[in-house]
Parts: C-alpha cells; structure tokens; sequence
C-alpha cells in the first residue's frame, strides 16, 4: 500500500476554503472540516481516515471514480458521500458548493466493529456510496460540526460519544467487515443466485443497492457481500453495472429505441454517464454502437 494522505492534507489535493475545523480541539479518532469549493475535477490519493461528506448549500452533478469505475449523481443539501479509508477517488463537479467533512479514524472503526462482533477484525470497508440520504446519520454529523463550531466544554468527550454512534451507524447499513482468520467464503447456490439475477434485471431501472440485493435471497449484508465475491468473482456493484451494459449493447444493437431512453431503462443517470461508462468499459460509446448494428 503506498503513502496514504491525511484529512489535513486534502486542500492540496482538492482546494478551497475552509468554513470550520476542529483542528487543536483535542478530539480523539474523528475530526472535521467544512469547506466551499468551486466546481473541480480532482484526483484524490488514498486518505488515512474515512470519510462522510455532507451537502449544505448547493447542488451538482457528481461524477466520481473508485476502484476504476464511474458513478454519476446530483447532489443536493441533504445529501451525503461516502470514501472509505485507503481508496484512491477522483471526484468532478461543476457547481458551487458547500459541504462538511467527517473523518472517523482505522483505530476506532475498527474497534467498534470488534466491540460488535466479539471478534477481532482484519478490515473495514465503506460500501462506495455516492448520494443517498439518512436523516440519522446526517444528524450525527451535523452535531459533530456544531461541537466543531461551538466548541463547548466537554466537547471531545461528546464527540467521541457522536463518532462510536456513528460507527455502529455505518457498521448497520454501510459497511464490510472481514475478520481475522474468517474462513474463505463459499459461492451462493443456484437458486440464490438465479433469485438475485431475477431482482437485478428487474429493478435495472432503478437505483439497487447492496442492502436491497442482499434482501433479495434472505442474507445480511456483510455475509452478502463475501459470498457474492466468491460466486461472481467480483463486487455486487460490478455485477450490476455488467449487466446493465449487456441489457444497455443489446437494445442499442436492436436501433429502436433512442440512447437517452435506453439510459434511463438501463438504470444510468443520464445518457452523459452510460456514454463515461460505456467508453471506460467497452471501448466504446452508445451512438458508435448503435451505427454499428444498423444495416
């Protein structure tokens, strides 16, 4: 793994004003800043902590880039992002925008999902989460940074309250969790897997989560997860944007249907992003495909 970059370094890599810090306060495993940023196209190296992002004022579209894959949202006040710790991102906007950032520290990730579980973890990963809204989880960072902003006496030892409720937040809904010495995940039956199929070519239209897929055959996430891995040889996020593209090249390859349509039936925000994903994926894009397969 190479250098990983601290919250405190991230203004080199993606500049704007700082609106709030809790910079010298004394907090423990969870830190914060607010910051405005113009509209940026900016890779970011891999951070050392992990981090929530909150929309306040203004709203964008988003694209960005983990693990080699493109997503493509607005986002809006009331949104939020996640980046999980050690993930190189590159993040493109074009709006004004205001926005807060939570860092939860390894250590204390960590630790939570061991106090949880009752047994020793080996790694922690955020599920790439671009723009969901979470009236909890945006009220638990929202008094992070009021503590930030106000910095009463007792503060650290608040926050550090907010930060493991946070944790147990994200370890409910958001997370990954690999044990130590866990024994290597076997693959989903057929019948599960021809059960997760039908859900995904079903709901292709709509947004589909981990949590939704992993409903889908009757498991938890974190089970869901490894399984899946170890069924498909990739993620269930891959699997999904693989088979969006298959449904995506076959009605192009038809010419019936318009690209803009097709983007939306296939689940895509736009046709701007199935054209990113199709070009990244493919090599190449919708209109060259759909000329292609024309007589």
């Amino acid at each position: 793994m190479g250098i990983l970059i601290s919250p405190r370094d991230l203004p080199t890599w993606v500049p704007g004003k700082i609106m709030s810090a809790s910079d010298g306060l004394g907090w423990k495993d969870v830190g914060h800043r607010a910051y405005r940023y113009t509209g940026l196209d900016v890779p970011i190296p891999p951070m050392d902590h992990f981090m929530i992002v909150r929309y306040r004022t203004g709203q964008t579209p988003m694209d960005r880039c983990v693990e080699g894959r493109w997503t493509r949202k607005k986002c809006a006040p009331g949104d939020f992002s996640l980046l999980t710790r050690s993930e190189q991102s590159h993040w493109s906007w074009t709006q004004c925008i205001d926005v807060s950032h939570t860092y939860l520290s390894e250590a204390l990730m960590s630790r939570v999902a061991s106090d949880i579980a009752e047994r020793p973890v080996a790694e922690v990963r955020l599920h790439d989460v671009l723009q969901a809204q979470d009236p909890l989880l945006t009220h638990i960072v929202d008094t992070i940074a009021l503590e930030a902003l106000q910095r009463k006496v007792g503060s650290a030892l608040y926050v550090e309250a907010l930060s493991i409720q946070l944790a147990v937040h994200l370890f409910r809904r958001y997370a990954d969790i690999t044990f130590r010495g866990e024994a290597a995940a076997g693959p989903l039956s057929p019948k599960r897997m021809r059960l997760l199929e039908e859900y995904v070519d079903s709901h292709m239209h709509e947004g589909i989560s981990i949590e939704q897929m992993a409903e889908s055959i009757g498991m938890g996430v974190w089970s869901f997860s490894r399984h899946f891995r170890a069924t498909a040889g990739v993620t269930a996020y891959e699997y999904v944007t693989r088979r969006r593209l298959e449904r995506a090249a076959r009605l192009l390859a038809c010419g019936q249907v318009a690209v803009k349509e097709i983007a939306c039936m296939c689940g895509f925000a736009d046709q701007a992003h199935l054209t990113k994903v199709m070009r990244a994926r493919m090599g190449t894009t919708p209109a060259c495909l759909k000329k292609s397969s024309q007589p």
